[in-house]
């Protein structure tokens, strides 16, 4: 029997870059993507969806959308979750 704790889920939020944002629409409604939720899956893959904010103001739904197949946020995604994984490793212990 292994003594490693068992880890349900890994996942970080991550701003994006204004210069790499973009809008999208759902019910009728646009939203400017600002943030993206990057999930560790258990095979070692990596899992994004975005959030955002309605472009018309206001608060809006918390709804995901798809991440688009674009190089740049591809890059942002793998950057982020190496981050993330040197920032673990390095944890101090509780505050």
């Amino acid at each position: 029997m292994s003594s490693d704790p068992e880890v349900s889920a890994l996942a970080i939020n991550v701003s994006i870059p204004e210069a790499l944002r973009w809008t999208d629409t759902r019910r009728g409604e646009a939203f400017t993507l600002t943030t993206l939720n990057i999930r560790l899956l258990p095979d070692g893959r990596l899992a994004a969806k975005a959030y955002g904010r309605p472009v018309a103001g206001g608060r809006g739904a918390y709804v995901s959308f798809p991440v688009p197949d674009r190089p740049e946020l591809a890059s942002l995604i793998a950057d982020a979750a190496g981050r993330a994984g040197s920032l673990w490793a390095a944890h101090r212990g509780l505050g």
